[in-house]
Protein backbone atom coordinates (compact mmCIF):
# COMPACT_ATOMS: atom_id res chain seq x y z
CA UNK A 1 0.00 0.00 0.00
CA UNK A 2 1.61 3.51 -1.18
CA UNK A 3 -1.10 6.11 -1.13
CA UNK A 4 -0.39 8.12 2.24
CA UNK A 5 -4.15 8.49 3.25
CA UNK A 6 -4.95 4.66 3.13
CA UNK A 7 -1.90 4.10 5.55
CA UNK A 8 -2.60 6.94 7.61
CA UNK A 9 -6.50 5.96 8.04
CA UNK A 10 -5.11 2.83 9.10
CA UNK A 11 -2.94 3.70 11.22
CA UNK A 12 -4.58 6.12 13.46
CA UNK A 13 -7.89 3.41 13.37
CA UNK A 14 -5.23 1.32 15.06
CA UNK A 15 -4.70 4.19 17.30
CA UNK A 16 -8.28 4.55 17.98
CA UNK A 17 -8.67 1.06 19.03
CA UNK A 18 -5.89 1.06 21.63
CA UNK A 19 -6.50 4.40 22.96
CA UNK A 20 -10.35 4.02 23.13
CA UNK A 21 -11.58 0.27 22.61
CA UNK A 22 -12.05 -1.89 19.73
CA UNK A 23 -15.86 -0.32 19.19
CA UNK A 24 -14.12 2.58 18.05
CA UNK A 25 -11.54 1.54 15.55
CA UNK A 26 -14.18 1.55 12.55
CA UNK A 27 -14.59 5.44 13.02
CA UNK A 28 -13.41 7.52 9.94
CA UNK A 29 -10.43 9.29 10.58
CA UNK A 30 -11.35 11.99 8.64
CA UNK A 31 -7.85 12.49 7.13
CA UNK A 32 -7.48 15.20 3.96
CA UNK A 33 -4.59 17.39 2.70
CA UNK A 34 -3.43 20.44 4.65
CA UNK A 35 -2.25 23.39 4.14
CA UNK A 36 -0.80 23.06 7.65
CA UNK A 37 1.20 19.90 7.52
CA UNK A 38 1.03 16.82 4.64
CA UNK A 39 -2.44 15.77 6.19
CA UNK A 40 -5.01 16.52 9.17
CA UNK A 41 -7.11 14.66 10.69
CA UNK A 42 -10.05 15.48 12.07
CA UNK A 43 -11.62 12.53 13.83
CA UNK A 44 -11.54 13.44 17.78
CA UNK A 45 -14.16 16.52 16.82
CA UNK A 46 -16.66 13.76 15.82
CA UNK A 47 -15.38 11.40 18.40
CA UNK A 48 -15.32 12.84 21.31
CA UNK A 49 -19.17 13.21 21.18
CA UNK A 50 -19.10 9.28 21.34
CA UNK A 51 -17.13 9.01 24.08
CA UNK A 52 -19.13 7.92 27.78
CA UNK A 53 -17.09 10.95 29.23
CA UNK A 54 -17.02 13.61 26.73
CA UNK A 55 -13.76 14.61 26.57
CA UNK A 56 -12.29 18.01 25.06
CA UNK A 57 -11.63 16.97 21.33
CA UNK A 58 -7.97 18.20 21.78
CA UNK A 59 -7.37 15.63 24.32
CA UNK A 60 -9.11 12.69 22.35
CA UNK A 61 -6.46 14.11 19.54
CA UNK A 62 -3.67 13.92 21.98
CA UNK A 63 -3.95 10.40 23.31
CA UNK A 64 -4.19 9.36 19.33
CA UNK A 65 -1.01 11.29 18.57
CA UNK A 66 0.49 9.57 21.43
CA UNK A 67 -0.15 6.12 20.52
CA UNK A 68 0.72 6.41 16.84
CA UNK A 69 4.03 4.73 18.32
CA UNK A 70 6.89 4.71 15.55
CA UNK A 71 5.15 6.95 13.09
CA UNK A 72 7.07 7.98 10.28
CA UNK A 73 7.16 11.27 10.22
CA UNK A 74 5.32 14.09 12.94
CA UNK A 75 2.09 14.10 14.41
CA UNK A 76 1.37 17.75 16.19
CA UNK A 77 -1.81 18.23 17.85
CA UNK A 78 -3.41 22.02 16.71
CA UNK A 79 -6.33 24.32 17.53
CA UNK A 80 -9.34 22.24 19.23
CA UNK A 81 -7.94 18.61 18.10
CA UNK A 82 -7.00 18.91 14.69
CA UNK A 83 -3.94 16.52 14.24
CA UNK A 84 -1.99 18.05 12.24
CA UNK A 85 0.57 15.04 10.63
CA UNK A 86 3.44 15.77 8.53
CA UNK A 87 5.41 12.08 6.92
CA UNK A 88 8.88 11.90 7.05
CA UNK A 89 11.21 12.18 3.34
CA UNK A 90 12.57 8.57 3.98
CA UNK A 91 9.18 7.33 4.25
CA UNK A 92 8.25 8.99 1.37
CA UNK A 93 11.30 8.06 -0.73
CA UNK A 94 11.17 4.59 -0.11
CA UNK A 95 7.72 3.93 -0.49
CA UNK A 96 8.18 5.93 -4.38
CA UNK A 97 10.75 3.41 -4.92
CA UNK A 98 8.55 0.97 -3.99
CA UNK A 99 6.39 2.38 -6.75
CA UNK A 100 9.21 2.63 -8.92
CA UNK A 101 10.39 -0.97 -9.04
CA UNK A 102 6.47 -2.19 -9.69
CA UNK A 103 5.54 -2.22 -13.43
CA UNK A 104 1.75 -1.32 -12.49
CA UNK A 105 3.07 2.05 -10.74
CA UNK A 106 1.20 0.16 -7.02
CA UNK A 107 -1.90 -0.01 -8.73
CA UNK A 108 -3.27 -3.40 -7.17
CA UNK A 109 -5.55 -6.23 -9.41
CA UNK A 110 -8.67 -6.87 -7.80
CA UNK A 111 -9.53 -10.15 -6.07
CA UNK A 112 -11.29 -12.07 -6.61
CA UNK A 113 -11.77 -10.98 -9.95
CA UNK A 114 -16.02 -9.56 -10.66
CA UNK A 115 -17.28 -9.22 -14.30
CA UNK A 116 -18.37 -5.99 -15.06
CA UNK A 117 -20.58 -5.34 -18.33
CA UNK A 118 -20.75 -2.15 -19.47
CA UNK A 119 -22.86 -0.88 -21.54
CA UNK A 120 -22.04 2.10 -23.98
CA UNK A 121 -22.06 4.08 -27.08
CA UNK A 122 -25.45 2.61 -27.67
CA UNK A 123 -26.16 4.64 -31.58
CA UNK A 124 -29.27 3.96 -33.46
CA UNK A 125 -28.61 2.69 -36.50
CA UNK A 126 -31.41 4.19 -38.11
CA UNK A 127 -29.40 7.61 -37.91
CA UNK A 128 -26.05 8.33 -37.80
CA UNK A 129 -23.60 9.21 -34.71
CA UNK A 130 -23.85 12.86 -33.44
CA UNK A 131 -22.18 14.71 -30.15
CA UNK A 132 -24.83 13.28 -27.72
CA UNK A 133 -22.76 9.73 -28.28
CA UNK A 134 -19.57 11.48 -27.54
CA UNK A 135 -19.89 11.42 -24.04
CA UNK A 136 -21.91 7.71 -23.41
CA UNK A 137 -18.68 6.20 -26.10
CA UNK A 138 -16.22 7.87 -24.17
CA UNK A 139 -17.08 7.69 -20.38
CA UNK A 140 -18.07 4.24 -20.93
CA UNK A 141 -14.48 3.19 -22.43
CA UNK A 142 -12.57 4.96 -20.06
CA UNK A 143 -14.71 2.84 -17.10
CA UNK A 144 -13.95 -0.10 -19.48
CA UNK A 145 -10.21 0.51 -19.92
CA UNK A 146 -10.17 0.55 -15.37
CA UNK A 147 -11.56 -2.17 -15.26
CA UNK A 148 -9.58 -4.03 -17.03
CA UNK A 149 -6.58 -2.16 -15.70
CA UNK A 150 -8.22 -3.74 -12.11
CA UNK A 151 -7.87 -7.28 -13.29
CA UNK A 152 -11.31 -7.56 -13.72
CA UNK A 153 -13.34 -9.30 -16.56
CA UNK A 154 -15.35 -6.80 -18.85
CA UNK A 155 -17.95 -7.68 -21.11
CA UNK A 156 -18.67 -4.69 -23.25
CA UNK A 157 -22.31 -4.08 -24.81
CA UNK A 158 -22.85 -1.92 -27.45
CA UNK A 159 -26.36 -2.11 -27.25
CA UNK A 160 -27.54 -0.87 -30.89
CA UNK A 161 -30.80 0.56 -31.68
CA UNK A 162 -30.77 -1.91 -34.79
CA UNK A 163 -34.85 -3.03 -34.35
CA UNK A 164 -38.16 -1.72 -34.56
CA UNK A 165 -40.87 -0.11 -36.96
CA UNK A 166 -38.33 2.52 -38.48
CA UNK A 167 -36.51 -0.51 -40.37
CA UNK A 168 -39.63 -1.18 -42.61
CA UNK A 169 -39.69 2.21 -44.13
CA UNK A 170 -35.30 2.09 -44.09
CA UNK A 171 -35.93 -1.11 -46.46
CA UNK A 172 -37.64 -0.36 -48.91
CA UNK A 173 -35.58 3.14 -49.40
CA UNK A 174 -32.74 1.14 -49.76
CA UNK A 175 -35.22 -0.95 -52.39
CA UNK A 176 -35.78 2.05 -54.15
CA UNK A 177 -32.37 3.59 -54.93
CA UNK A 178 -30.51 0.34 -55.03
CA UNK A 179 -28.66 -1.63 -52.61
CA UNK A 180 -25.40 -0.18 -53.81
CA UNK A 181 -26.38 3.62 -53.73
CA UNK A 182 -27.62 3.14 -49.72
CA UNK A 183 -24.16 1.55 -48.86
CA UNK A 184 -22.57 4.12 -49.98
CA UNK A 185 -24.38 6.80 -47.98
CA UNK A 186 -24.75 4.83 -44.98
CA UNK A 187 -20.86 4.16 -45.49
CA UNK A 188 -20.29 8.06 -45.43
CA UNK A 189 -22.39 8.96 -42.60
CA UNK A 190 -25.39 10.42 -43.93
CA UNK A 191 -27.52 8.15 -42.13
CA UNK A 192 -30.26 10.94 -40.73
CA UNK A 193 -30.10 11.88 -44.77
CA UNK A 194 -31.26 8.06 -45.63
CA UNK A 195 -33.75 8.42 -42.75
CA UNK A 196 -35.11 11.67 -43.66
CA UNK A 197 -35.58 10.56 -47.18
CA UNK A 198 -37.01 7.22 -46.28
CA UNK A 199 -39.67 9.50 -43.74
CA UNK A 200 -40.85 12.09 -46.23
CA UNK A 201 -41.55 8.79 -49.11
CA UNK A 202 -43.49 7.56 -45.87
CA UNK A 203 -45.44 10.59 -45.37
CA UNK A 204 -46.21 11.45 -48.84
CA UNK A 205 -46.58 7.72 -50.38
CA UNK A 206 -49.50 5.82 -49.78
CA UNK A 207 -48.13 3.01 -51.41
CA UNK A 208 -44.42 2.95 -50.05
CA UNK A 209 -46.45 3.46 -46.44
CA UNK A 210 -48.15 0.40 -47.24
CA UNK A 211 -45.00 -1.32 -48.23
CA UNK A 212 -42.93 -0.12 -45.48
CA UNK A 213 -45.58 -1.59 -43.04
CA UNK A 214 -45.56 -4.73 -44.81
CA UNK A 215 -41.47 -4.90 -44.43
CA UNK A 216 -42.07 -4.26 -40.44
CA UNK A 217 -44.07 -7.86 -40.90
CA UNK A 218 -41.96 -9.86 -42.95
CA UNK A 219 -39.08 -8.14 -41.02
CA UNK A 220 -40.58 -9.77 -37.51
CA UNK A 221 -41.50 -12.56 -38.86
CA UNK A 222 -38.01 -13.69 -39.98
CA UNK A 223 -38.51 -13.98 -43.18
CA UNK A 224 -34.97 -14.96 -45.24
CA UNK A 225 -34.81 -12.05 -48.15
CA UNK A 226 -35.92 -8.81 -45.45
CA UNK A 227 -33.33 -10.38 -42.83
CA UNK A 228 -30.58 -9.95 -45.77
CA UNK A 229 -31.57 -6.46 -46.41
CA UNK A 230 -31.11 -5.54 -42.96
CA UNK A 231 -28.09 -6.92 -42.79
CA UNK A 232 -26.88 -4.71 -46.13
CA UNK A 233 -28.25 -1.64 -44.20
CA UNK A 234 -26.81 -2.85 -40.56
CA UNK A 235 -23.48 -4.18 -41.89
CA UNK A 236 -22.96 -1.05 -43.77
CA UNK A 237 -24.29 1.40 -40.65
CA UNK A 238 -21.76 -0.65 -38.50
CA UNK A 239 -18.72 -0.01 -40.91
CA UNK A 240 -19.45 3.97 -40.64
CA UNK A 241 -19.99 3.93 -37.00
CA UNK A 242 -16.46 2.05 -36.63
CA UNK A 243 -14.87 4.66 -38.60
CA UNK A 244 -16.13 6.49 -35.80
CA UNK A 245 -14.96 4.85 -33.23
CA UNK A 246 -11.07 4.30 -34.72
CA UNK A 247 -11.36 8.07 -34.85
CA UNK A 248 -11.94 8.57 -31.19
CA UNK A 249 -9.37 5.42 -30.27
CA UNK A 250 -12.36 3.59 -28.14
CA UNK A 251 -12.19 -0.49 -27.49
CA UNK A 252 -15.62 -0.96 -28.96
CA UNK A 253 -15.35 -4.29 -31.78
CA UNK A 254 -18.09 -5.84 -33.73
CA UNK A 255 -18.03 -8.31 -30.88
CA UNK A 256 -19.40 -6.36 -28.65
CA UNK A 257 -22.66 -5.86 -30.29
CA UNK A 258 -25.34 -6.59 -28.95
CA UNK A 259 -28.03 -5.01 -30.16
CA UNK A 260 -32.09 -4.87 -29.30
CA UNK A 261 -32.11 -7.36 -31.89
CA UNK A 262 -30.34 -9.45 -29.97
CA UNK A 263 -32.97 -9.79 -27.05
CA UNK A 264 -36.34 -10.47 -29.55
CA UNK A 265 -36.51 -14.18 -29.10
CA UNK A 266 -36.73 -13.78 -25.07
CA UNK A 267 -39.07 -10.71 -25.47
CA UNK A 268 -42.15 -13.39 -25.35
CA UNK A 269 -40.25 -15.84 -22.47
CA UNK A 270 -39.98 -12.20 -20.84
CA UNK A 271 -43.73 -11.35 -20.59
CA UNK A 272 -44.82 -14.62 -20.02
CA UNK A 273 -42.57 -15.20 -17.19
CA UNK A 274 -43.03 -11.53 -15.38
CA UNK A 275 -46.91 -12.47 -15.44
CA UNK A 276 -46.43 -16.43 -14.56
CA UNK A 277 -44.64 -15.31 -11.39
CA UNK A 278 -47.33 -12.29 -10.86
CA UNK A 279 -44.86 -9.84 -11.10
CA UNK A 280 -46.33 -8.09 -13.99
CA UNK A 281 -50.15 -7.91 -14.02
CA UNK A 282 -53.02 -6.83 -16.74
CA UNK A 283 -53.64 -2.85 -16.87
CA UNK A 284 -56.05 -1.63 -19.33
CA UNK A 285 -54.68 -4.16 -21.99
CA UNK A 286 -51.60 -3.58 -21.59
CA UNK A 287 -48.76 -5.87 -19.25
CA UNK A 288 -47.10 -3.73 -16.23
CA UNK A 289 -45.10 -3.94 -13.55
CA UNK A 290 -45.96 -1.51 -10.63
CA UNK A 291 -42.58 -1.11 -9.01
CA UNK A 292 -43.21 0.24 -5.49
CA UNK A 293 -42.67 3.99 -4.67
CA UNK A 294 -42.91 5.28 -7.94
CA UNK A 295 -45.99 7.68 -8.64
CA UNK A 296 -47.23 9.45 -11.32
CA UNK A 297 -48.64 13.19 -11.07
CA UNK A 298 -52.03 12.00 -10.46
CA UNK A 299 -50.15 9.75 -7.30
CA UNK A 300 -51.50 6.38 -8.80
CA UNK A 301 -48.91 4.09 -9.10
CA UNK A 302 -46.71 4.31 -12.26
CA UNK A 303 -46.66 1.43 -14.51
CA UNK A 304 -43.59 0.47 -16.71
CA UNK A 305 -45.18 -1.45 -19.49
CA UNK A 306 -43.66 -4.31 -20.84
CA UNK A 307 -46.35 -5.15 -23.08
CA UNK A 308 -48.34 -2.83 -25.46
CA UNK A 309 -52.15 -3.43 -25.45
CA UNK A 310 -51.81 -3.82 -29.18
CA UNK A 311 -48.95 -6.79 -28.34
CA UNK A 312 -46.56 -4.69 -29.33
CA UNK A 313 -42.94 -4.50 -26.60
CA UNK A 314 -40.96 -1.69 -26.00
CA UNK A 315 -37.44 -0.07 -24.48
CA UNK A 316 -38.47 -1.81 -20.81
CA UNK A 317 -38.90 -5.45 -22.27
CA UNK A 318 -35.56 -5.67 -24.29
CA UNK A 319 -34.20 -4.01 -21.08
CA UNK A 320 -35.69 -6.84 -18.39
CA UNK A 321 -34.15 -9.03 -20.93
CA UNK A 322 -30.85 -7.51 -21.20
CA UNK A 323 -30.40 -7.77 -17.26
CA UNK A 324 -31.81 -11.47 -17.11
CA UNK A 325 -29.34 -12.82 -19.70
CA UNK A 326 -26.16 -10.32 -18.66
CA UNK A 327 -26.34 -12.22 -14.93
CA UNK A 328 -27.45 -15.43 -15.94
CA UNK A 329 -25.43 -15.84 -18.94
CA UNK A 330 -22.70 -13.35 -19.02
CA UNK A 331 -22.76 -13.71 -15.04
CA UNK A 332 -22.27 -10.13 -14.19
CA UNK A 333 -21.61 -9.23 -10.94
CA UNK A 334 -21.86 -5.38 -11.86
CA UNK A 335 -23.36 -3.77 -14.87
CA UNK A 336 -22.98 0.19 -15.99
CA UNK A 337 -25.76 1.70 -17.76
CA UNK A 338 -23.92 4.70 -19.53
CA UNK A 339 -26.81 6.32 -20.59
CA UNK A 340 -28.20 10.10 -20.72
CA UNK A 341 -29.43 11.29 -17.40
CA UNK A 342 -33.07 11.83 -18.69
CA UNK A 343 -33.28 8.07 -18.72
CA UNK A 344 -33.23 8.47 -14.94
CA UNK A 345 -36.47 6.84 -13.50
CA UNK A 346 -36.85 4.69 -16.55
CA UNK A 347 -33.70 2.51 -15.52
CA UNK A 348 -35.00 2.94 -11.83
CA UNK A 349 -38.43 1.27 -13.35
CA UNK A 350 -36.77 -1.69 -14.97
CA UNK A 351 -33.98 -2.09 -11.61
CA UNK A 352 -36.63 -2.96 -9.24
CA UNK A 353 -38.86 -4.65 -11.53
CA UNK A 354 -35.85 -7.02 -11.93
CA UNK A 355 -35.07 -7.12 -8.39
CA UNK A 356 -38.81 -8.00 -8.03
CA UNK A 357 -38.55 -10.57 -10.18
CA UNK A 358 -35.37 -11.89 -9.09
CA UNK A 359 -33.37 -11.33 -11.88
CA UNK A 360 -30.93 -9.04 -10.32
CA UNK A 361 -29.79 -10.62 -7.29
CA UNK A 362 -28.28 -9.07 -4.52
CA UNK A 363 -24.93 -10.65 -5.71
CA UNK A 364 -25.15 -8.22 -8.89
CA UNK A 365 -25.55 -4.43 -8.84
CA UNK A 366 -27.20 -2.89 -11.72
CA UNK A 367 -26.35 1.12 -12.13
CA UNK A 368 -26.76 4.20 -14.20
CA UNK A 369 -24.01 6.16 -14.95
CA UNK A 370 -25.75 9.21 -15.60
CA UNK A 371 -24.37 11.45 -18.81
CA UNK A 372 -24.83 15.07 -18.58
CA UNK A 373 -25.90 17.27 -21.22
CA UNK A 374 -23.52 18.94 -23.77
CA UNK A 375 -23.78 22.24 -23.86
CA UNK A 376 -22.70 24.96 -26.70
CA UNK A 377 -21.26 28.43 -25.53
CA UNK A 378 -24.69 30.20 -25.48
CA UNK A 379 -25.72 27.45 -22.49
CA UNK A 380 -28.07 25.58 -24.40
CA UNK A 381 -27.90 22.05 -26.18
CA UNK A 382 -25.46 22.03 -28.38
CA UNK A 383 -26.78 22.01 -32.28
CA UNK A 384 -25.75 23.59 -35.58
CA UNK A 385 -26.63 26.98 -36.12
CA UNK A 386 -29.63 25.43 -38.20
CA UNK A 387 -30.95 23.86 -35.12
CA UNK A 388 -29.80 20.30 -36.09
CA UNK A 389 -27.51 17.59 -34.07
CA UNK A 390 -23.91 18.20 -35.12
CA UNK A 391 -22.64 15.30 -36.35
CA UNK A 392 -19.72 13.34 -34.24
CA UNK A 393 -17.62 13.10 -37.42
CA UNK A 394 -17.97 16.82 -38.02
CA UNK A 395 -16.93 17.99 -34.75
CA UNK A 396 -13.80 15.27 -34.31
CA UNK A 397 -12.33 16.39 -37.93
CA UNK A 398 -12.71 20.06 -36.76
CA UNK A 399 -10.42 18.74 -34.07
CA UNK A 400 -7.93 17.70 -35.71
CA UNK A 401 -7.73 20.75 -38.51
CA UNK A 402 -7.25 23.41 -35.39
CA UNK A 403 -4.55 21.09 -33.56
CA UNK A 404 -2.85 21.24 -37.24
CA UNK A 405 -3.43 24.76 -37.57
CA UNK A 406 -1.89 24.92 -34.15
CA UNK A 407 1.22 23.17 -34.47
CA UNK A 408 1.85 24.15 -38.37
CA UNK A 409 4.88 26.66 -37.70
CA UNK A 410 6.84 23.54 -35.78
CA UNK A 411 8.30 22.41 -38.19
CA UNK A 412 7.21 19.07 -38.31
CA UNK A 413 7.50 16.82 -41.42
CA UNK A 414 3.64 16.06 -43.21
CA UNK A 415 3.09 13.09 -41.17
CA UNK A 416 4.66 13.70 -37.76
CA UNK A 417 2.22 16.69 -37.97
CA UNK A 418 -0.31 14.67 -38.81
CA UNK A 419 0.07 11.97 -36.47
CA UNK A 420 0.31 15.01 -33.47
CA UNK A 421 -2.42 16.62 -34.66
CA UNK A 422 -4.68 14.08 -34.39
CA UNK A 423 -3.49 13.22 -31.35
CA UNK A 424 -4.14 16.37 -29.90
CA UNK A 425 -7.38 17.06 -31.47
CA UNK A 426 -8.62 14.21 -30.64
CA UNK A 427 -7.34 14.08 -27.11
CA UNK A 428 -8.26 17.53 -26.37
CA UNK A 429 -11.84 16.26 -26.99
CA UNK A 430 -11.39 13.66 -25.02
CA UNK A 431 -10.31 14.68 -22.09
CA UNK A 432 -12.59 18.02 -21.96
CA UNK A 433 -15.36 15.59 -21.72
CA UNK A 434 -13.68 13.10 -19.27
CA UNK A 435 -12.15 15.96 -16.84
CA UNK A 436 -15.66 16.90 -15.54
CA UNK A 437 -17.98 15.00 -13.72
CA UNK A 438 -20.20 12.80 -16.13
CA UNK A 439 -23.51 14.01 -14.90
CA UNK A 440 -22.92 16.86 -15.29
CA UNK A 441 -23.46 19.64 -18.36
CA UNK A 442 -20.52 20.88 -19.93
CA UNK A 443 -19.75 24.01 -22.27
CA UNK A 444 -18.15 22.38 -25.30
CA UNK A 445 -15.22 25.31 -26.32
CA UNK A 446 -12.72 24.12 -28.97
CA UNK A 447 -10.79 27.13 -27.67
CA UNK A 448 -10.44 26.39 -23.65
CA UNK A 449 -10.01 22.62 -24.25
CA UNK A 450 -7.22 23.10 -26.99
CA UNK A 451 -4.90 25.20 -24.98
CA UNK A 452 -1.72 24.43 -23.73
CA UNK A 453 -2.28 25.81 -20.09
CA UNK A 454 -4.70 24.53 -17.17
CA UNK A 455 -6.55 20.93 -16.58
CA UNK A 456 -6.70 19.80 -20.48
CA UNK A 457 -5.60 17.39 -22.75
CA UNK A 458 -2.91 19.41 -24.54
CA UNK A 459 -1.18 20.05 -21.06
CA UNK A 460 -1.16 16.33 -19.96
CA UNK A 461 -0.10 15.47 -23.05
CA UNK A 462 2.66 18.48 -23.21
CA UNK A 463 3.50 17.28 -19.48
CA UNK A 464 4.54 13.97 -20.60
CA UNK A 465 6.07 15.19 -23.79
CA UNK A 466 8.59 17.08 -21.82
CA UNK A 467 9.62 14.70 -19.78
CA UNK A 468 10.38 12.42 -22.77
CA UNK A 469 12.51 15.48 -24.26
CA UNK A 470 14.60 15.59 -21.09
CA UNK A 471 15.74 11.63 -21.24
CA UNK A 472 16.11 12.85 -24.71
CA UNK A 473 18.53 15.41 -23.77
CA UNK A 474 20.51 13.37 -21.46
CA UNK A 475 20.70 10.40 -23.95
CA UNK A 476 19.02 7.98 -21.41
CA UNK A 477 16.22 5.49 -21.96
CA UNK A 478 13.37 5.92 -19.30
CA UNK A 479 13.81 2.12 -19.05
CA UNK A 480 17.10 1.85 -18.64
CA UNK A 481 17.24 4.11 -15.14
CA UNK A 482 17.42 2.51 -11.59
CA UNK A 483 17.35 5.60 -9.42
CA UNK A 484 17.58 5.46 -6.20
CA UNK A 485 14.72 7.81 -5.09
CA UNK A 486 16.27 10.39 -2.67
CA UNK A 487 14.20 13.51 -1.32
CA UNK A 488 16.45 16.73 -1.48
CA UNK A 489 14.61 19.61 -2.56
CA UNK A 490 10.98 20.61 -1.60
CA UNK A 491 9.71 20.26 -5.37
CA UNK A 492 10.72 16.76 -4.98
CA UNK A 493 8.92 15.34 -1.61
CA UNK A 494 5.80 17.07 -3.06
CA UNK A 495 6.32 15.28 -6.34
CA UNK A 496 7.12 12.09 -4.89
CA UNK A 497 4.17 12.54 -2.33
CA UNK A 498 1.69 13.29 -5.25
CA UNK A 499 2.37 10.11 -6.73
CA UNK A 500 2.17 8.10 -4.34
CA UNK A 501 -1.59 8.60 -4.59
CA UNK A 502 -1.84 6.91 -7.87
CA UNK A 503 -2.88 3.36 -6.69
CA UNK A 504 -5.95 4.60 -4.89
CA UNK A 505 -7.06 7.12 -7.49
CA UNK A 506 -7.46 4.45 -10.10
CA UNK A 507 -9.22 1.92 -7.85
CA UNK A 508 -11.70 4.91 -6.93
CA UNK A 509 -12.53 5.90 -10.37
CA UNK A 510 -13.56 2.04 -10.59
CA UNK A 511 -15.52 2.07 -7.29
CA UNK A 512 -17.43 5.09 -8.32
CA UNK A 513 -16.98 5.04 -11.87
CA UNK A 514 -16.14 8.61 -12.12
CA UNK A 515 -13.11 9.37 -14.89
CA UNK A 516 -12.74 13.08 -13.83
CA UNK A 517 -11.10 12.14 -10.72
CA UNK A 518 -8.33 10.31 -12.45
CA UNK A 519 -8.29 13.48 -14.61
CA UNK A 520 -8.12 15.52 -11.77
CA UNK A 521 -5.24 13.47 -10.15
CA UNK A 522 -3.05 13.43 -13.73
CA UNK A 523 -3.49 17.54 -13.62
CA UNK A 524 -2.25 17.76 -9.95
CA UNK A 525 0.76 15.65 -10.72
CA UNK A 526 1.41 17.38 -13.97
CA UNK A 527 1.46 20.65 -11.85
CA UNK A 528 3.72 19.12 -9.09
CA UNK A 529 6.08 18.13 -12.19
CA UNK A 530 6.50 21.33 -13.73
CA UNK A 531 7.35 23.15 -10.11
CA UNK A 532 10.03 20.19 -9.79
CA UNK A 533 11.16 21.37 -13.06
CA UNK A 534 11.36 24.82 -12.78
CA UNK A 535 13.69 23.76 -9.44
CA UNK A 536 15.02 20.77 -9.92
CA UNK A 537 17.65 20.24 -13.11
CA UNK A 538 18.18 16.57 -14.10
CA UNK A 539 20.56 16.26 -16.85
CA UNK A 540 22.04 19.66 -16.65
CA UNK A 541 25.69 19.99 -16.56
CA UNK A 542 27.12 19.68 -13.06
CA UNK A 543 24.24 18.07 -11.23
CA UNK A 544 25.85 15.28 -9.09
CA UNK A 545 25.50 11.83 -10.39
CA UNK A 546 23.28 10.76 -7.36
CA UNK A 547 21.12 13.50 -7.70
CA UNK A 548 20.98 13.03 -11.46
CA UNK A 549 20.30 9.35 -10.85
CA UNK A 550 17.15 10.06 -8.27
CA UNK A 551 15.40 13.11 -10.42
CA UNK A 552 15.98 10.56 -13.53
CA UNK A 553 13.93 8.17 -11.76
CA UNK A 554 11.27 10.63 -10.24
CA UNK A 555 10.54 11.82 -14.12
CA UNK A 556 10.63 8.09 -15.17
CA UNK A 557 7.87 7.19 -12.46
CA UNK A 558 5.97 10.09 -13.43
CA UNK A 559 5.93 9.31 -17.11
CA UNK A 560 4.72 6.31 -16.22
CA UNK A 561 1.82 7.21 -14.06
CA UNK A 562 0.99 9.88 -16.56
CA UNK A 563 1.09 7.53 -19.19
CA UNK A 564 -0.55 4.76 -17.81
CA UNK A 565 -3.58 7.42 -16.26
CA UNK A 566 -3.97 8.81 -20.24
CA UNK A 567 -4.32 5.44 -21.67
CA UNK A 568 -6.98 4.63 -18.96
CA UNK A 569 -8.76 7.41 -20.14
CA UNK A 570 -8.39 6.72 -24.03
CA UNK A 571 -6.30 9.93 -24.78
CA UNK A 572 -3.58 9.84 -27.26
CA UNK A 573 -0.25 10.25 -25.80
CA UNK A 574 1.90 11.76 -28.79
CA UNK A 575 5.93 11.53 -27.67
CA UNK A 576 6.41 15.42 -28.89
CA UNK A 577 4.04 17.83 -29.15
Amino acid sequence: MTDPQLVLTERVRLALADAFGAEFADADPLIRPSQFADFQANVAMSLARRLPDRPKPRDVAQAIADRLGDFPGTVEVSGPGFLNITLGDAWIADHAAHMFDDPRAGVPTTAPAATVVIDYSAPNAAKEMHVGHLRTTIVGDALARVHEHLGNRVVRQNHLGDWGTPFGMLIEHLLDIGEPAAVAQLEAGEGTEFYQAARQMFEADETFKRRARERVTTLQSGDADTLRLWHVFMNATIRYFNKIYAMLGVTLTDADIAGESMYNDMLAKTCADLEASGVAVLSEGALCVFPPGFTGSDDKPLPLIIRKSDGGYGYATTDLAAIRYRVHDLKADRILYVVGNDQALHFQMVFAAARMAGWLPDSASAEHIQIGMMLGKDGRRFKTRSGESVKLSDLLDEAIDRARAAIADRGYDDATREEIARAVGIGAVKYADLSVSHDSEYVFDFDRMLTLTGNTGPYMQYAQARIRSIFRRGGVDPASVTGPIVIGEAAERALALQLLGFPAVVERVGEAAEPHRLCAFLFDTATAFTTFFENCPVVKEGVPADTRASRLALCALTLRVLETGLNLLGVPVPDRM
